[in-house]
């Protein structure tokens, strides 16, 4: 047993707090004697993980024994916040006078207070602060000629400016956007301090805005020395080096990505054999370049994914690799790891083949080509004439694949996306509907095959892979989204013990009607969010047993880590030792991989928030019809067709004072009974475009009575519940809910498609 274990039994044994000295004498009493300095280091490990409390008295404690909760802090920009217990309980909401110098992010020890306050009976209080979520806040500089100026934050959810002292200004001028470090926290009686450490420019310079939610969330926009050097020494292979590989050198091999993708991580061959559908997945060997342990592999670590903002990518590599070795350009040697599968008429694989390989691509092709293809293009079809009997039986390759993911209930949420088109200044001229054409869902077909192929290899045998697990849905949450289903006429069977079929065929019900899009996106909202795994516990979305990501390990460090088992498994380097330092390195890697996860699609949401407000901001007056994709006590929020979404205040509605009705998900006029519910249809005219808060304002630019008891007006076929509002209602427990897999349907920008990462 490690150290760590041991003092925490005895903490628990004992019964009481104890102090360093008290934890080894009583070691020592037990035949267990160890040093003063181990024990006082392994405490601060465990305060640092939350499963021990050190109190004021410098003693340390188990959180039951104080009957404190650990976990982290929600922040609100009006000062209270909710408290996400690390156990999975449930939340509690903090006052601002209970926050006790607390910031959003920050780990916490809360204690949960007993009667009620306003009607609430789920509050806490913050004890004691475990560990802050950062020193920097980005944000814009305000002078002040009396003391010298402060910071106010980006993050709408730090409810405090940070006071600059004039000593501390380095040069910031009114209205920059500056980067603070934080010299002192907020207490009962102290404000927040800081320093400028950072000017990043001016209102206005070009991709500021990007920049500032780099800095934000404290993203690594370019590579540490030790890793750029390594990147440019690296070479490709030569032909010695290759004969240990599989050779598919000869086999007709393409690549389909978006046009301007440069990272080709991933290329696809198939033919016909025997009645069967030899497909064949092959990946970028990574792992050949990036090696354990080196910088540039520290850096991937810490990295976790590329980053795509609508005018920049962040990559998880430098583009030495990213864009040049590793990318599956045409007409080049390069190294793969290819996982070759025999599909029957049925989409079973028969069996399969993972080997390490060298491939040669013969077409670089885009979506659009394939597409265009595939709609009859006569000049395009001239064009790749060679690869013309491929494509058909790869369109019905995928067919057979996709009846064999319907068949065993795995579910489709094909939520609306956005294209944000910018001009040669980074400024956002045009938002549309991103539209996932034929070809993209052939390829993310393909590539689910491959990684839940993969994940069964490494199930069977006993390798040590990062498994994408996607835990069925809670039963409360389900019996909660059945309220509301119910109120549209729709329903989940079974939801006591739900299954992916039974919510297929509740989605299967809704399609083509005017609830389909408010539907999926209150559904979604109600599963569990999928997270990286040393444990192959299924995917509930995908109705999968086995599954993990394999394709994609350019951008992705989990996938980089199965190829990395992979090869060392072809090599016979996987003995018993080195399976020891895999299973003691897993799980810190799968939380690793699943928390970088989590800051991308923040820092891309918000990067679109922000694109969308500014495009927002040059059509003002103008009306459009829309979807209510949320509803708030203050308000309710509209998406638009291109997916834009802003809030109607309820003040701004005339003829009654309306309340919030929770339950019903609606608005609701006290004395006309007149609704405005989740799903309804209205026409609204643009007001304001806050690029501070990223916030739209929209107001009705025609009123419609809708009574409570008579028929809701048309849904309209767009609804994402997708936003930073933490009141908004928008599904069963709507603050807590997130996209049950992932990044299945984020779009990667610049490359057009999911590549089956669900």
């Amino acid at each position: 047993m490690e150290l760590k274990e041991r003092i925490s039994d005895t903490i628990a044994e004992t019964g009481r707090p104890m102090s360093a000295g008290d934890i080894c004498r009583n070691m020592a009493e037990s035949g267990g004697e160890v040093r003063a300095e181990e024990v006082k280091l392994a405490l601060k490990e465990l305060a640092k993980e939350g499963r021990v409390i050190i109190t004021r008295r410098g003693k340390a404690a188990l959180p039951q024994q104080l009957g404190l909760i650990y976990g982290r802090i929600q922040g609100n920009g009006r000062g209270f916040g909710f408290f996400i217990p690390a156990d999975g309980g449930d939340d509690l909401f903090i006052t601002a006078e209970d926050m006790n110098g607390a910031l959003h992010g920050d780990t916490v020890w809360v204690r949960k207070l007993t009667g009620s306050r306003r009607g609430r009976n789920d509050r806490g209080a913050v004890e004691m602060i475990a560990g802050r979520a950062g020193r920097r806040v980005t944000g814009t500089f305000e002078a002040d000629n009396e003391y010298g100026g402060y910071v106010i934050p980006d993050d709408s959810r730090l409810a405090e400016d940070v006071l600059i002292p004039f000593s501390h200004i380095n040069g910031a001028s009114q209205g920059d956007k500056v980067v603070a470090e934080i010299t002192q926290y907020p207490g009962a009686r102290r404000p927040m301090l800081g320093r400028i450490d950072e000017v990043l420019g001016r209102p206005g310079d070009k991709g500021l805005d990007m920049l500032s939610i780099i800095r934000r969330l404290d993203l690594p926009d370019k590579f540490p020395d030790e890793a750029q050097r390594q990147a440019g020494g690296l070479r490709a292979p030569n032909a010695d080096e290759l004969t240990d590989r599989r050779d598919y050198r000869r086999a007709l091999t393409i690549t389909i990505d978006g046009a301007d993708a440069r990272d080709l991580d991933d290329a696809v061959s198939l033919e016909k054999v025997d009645g069967l559908y030899r497909l064949g997945v092959h990946i970028a060997d990574v792992s050949y370049y990036v090696k354990r342990g080196s910088p540039i592999d520290k850096e991937a670590y810490k990295r976790g994914t590329s980053v795509y903002f609508p005018d920049r990518v962040l990559p998880m590599l430098p583009r030495e690799l990213s864009n040049g070795l590793c990318s599956l350009n045409p007409n080049e040697d390069k190294l793969t790891l290819s996982c070759v599968m025999d599909i029957d008429s049925q989409g079973r694989v028969v069996h399969h083949n993972i080997a390490k390989s060298v491939i040669r691509s013969n077409h670089r092709m885009t979506y659009d080509e394939v597409n265009a293809i595939f709609a009859g293009d006569g000049e395009l079809a001239e064009k790749y004439s060679d690869i013309m009997p491929m494509l058909a039986e790869m369109r019905r390759l995928k067919d057979i694949l996709k009846a064999k993911r319907q068949r065993r209930g795995a579910i489709d949420f094909d939520l609306p996306e956005a294209d944000i088109h910018l001009d040669c200044n980074g400024r956002a001229v045009d938002v549309s509907l991103h539209v996932r054409g034929e070809a993209n869902m052939m390829i993310e077909e393909f590539m689910l095959s491959a990684n839940e192929t993969v994940a069964q290899e490494g199930v069977e045998k006993g390798l040590p892979l990062i498994y994408r697990v996607h835990e069925a849905p809670d039963t409360e949450r389900i019996k909660e989204l059945n309220v509301f289903l119910h109120t549209l006429g729709y329903g989940i069977d079974n939801a006591e013990k739900v299954q992916p079929a039974d919510v297929r065929k509740m989605l299967i019900k809704a399609e083509g009607s005017p609830e389909e899009m408010v539907i999926n996106n209150v559904t979604l909202r109600a599963m569990t969010k999928a997270r990286y795994s040393p444990d192959c516990d299924g995917h509930f979305g995908l109705a999968a047993k086995y599954y993990c990501h394999f394709t994609s390990p350019i951008r992705r460090y989990p996938d980089l880590l199965v190829h990395r088992a992979l090869n060392e498994l072809l090599e016979g380097r996987l003995d018993e030792e080195n399976l020891k330092r895999w299973k003691e390195y897993l799980p810190a890697a799968s939380d690793q991989c699943s928390d970088r996860e989590a800051t991308a699609t923040e820092a891309e949401r918000a990067a679109d928030d922000l694109k969308k407000c500014e495009y927002m901001s040059q059509h003002i007056g103008e009306e459009y019809q829309g979807v209510i994709s949320g509803v708030t006590q203050s308000g309710f929020f509209v998406e638009l067709g291109n997916t834009v979404e802003g809030r109607v205040r309820a003040e701004s509605l005339s003829g009654d004072r309306y309340e919030l009705d929770e339950k019903g998900y609606r608005l609701v006029g006290r004395f006309t009974g007149s609704q405005y519910r989740l799903g309804d249809e209205v026409k609204v005219r643009a007001v304001s475009a806050d690029m501070e808060t990223s916030r739209i304002e929209f107001e009705l630019a025609e009123e419609k009575t809708h009574k409570a008891q008579g028929k809701s007006p048309k849904r309209a076929g767009h609804g994402s519940t997708r936003g930073k509002n933490s009141d908004k209602i928008k599904a069963p427990k709507s603050r807590k809910g997130g996209h049950g897999f992932g990044h299945s349907k984020r779009r990667q920008k610049g490359r057009g498609k999911s590549k089956g990462t669900p």
